[in-house]
């Protein structure tokens, strides 16, 4: 773990110099933010979806205990786009800084490994991926349903954009003659 607290530019360094061409697209946004107009930086990278493990694993060497937030999701149509939230320095005022993984799967084999092993709190933001737009997350260690009934229909993902998603199951109520 490094104990020198390092700065944005220094951290996508880091990520760059140990992950070469499977990351890319890196920016950093700086915001103030409160009356005290405290900064905080916001790391966005693109990754290789194989690669999310070990660039937790990367994260935890940044600071032991990282922060995970939450992940979220998108379909850009094209992929299916999963963004990792982090924050390293959590808590210490003028010194957080947010990091952000975009890892894009292709629609026709959208998976990924899980990073519960590494992160337990990340479980229920993984079975909400799976359930919500319908990627699998591989050696995930609770795949049960927790957003979604059970008898809701098993290939329909209410995330999705296309034949997939739940357009067939919405009624337009608005469309109907009374």
């Amino acid at each position: 773990m490094t104990s020198k607290k390092l700065t944005p530019e220094e951290i996508v360094d880091s990520f760059k110099k140990e992950f070469k061409i499977k990351v890319s697209d890196a920016r950093i946004e700086k915001f103030t933010h409160g009356l005290k107009k405290t900064e905080m930086s916001h790391i966005w990278m693109k990754i290789d979806p194989t690669i999310i493990k070990d660039v937790t694993k990367h994260i935890m060497t940044l600071e032991k205990y990282p922060h995970f937030a939450v992940s979220s999701g998108y379909d850009t149509e094209k992929t299916i786009d999963i963004v990792y939230h982090f924050s390293i320095y959590y808590g210490k005022r003028g010194e957080e800084i947010s990091i952000n993984l975009t890892a894009s799967l292709p629609k026709t084999k959208p998976e990924i490994d899980t990073i519960s092993d590494l992160i337990p709190g990340a479980l229920i933001a993984e079975q909400e991926k799976q359930e919500m737009l319908g990627i699998k997350v591989k050696n995930i260690p609770s795949d049960k349903r927790s957003f979604i009934s059970d008898d809701f229909p098993k290939d329909v993902y209410p995330w999705r954009k296309d034949e997939t998603g739940p357009e067939k199951m919405v009624r337009n109520l608005h469309e109907v003659k009374k």
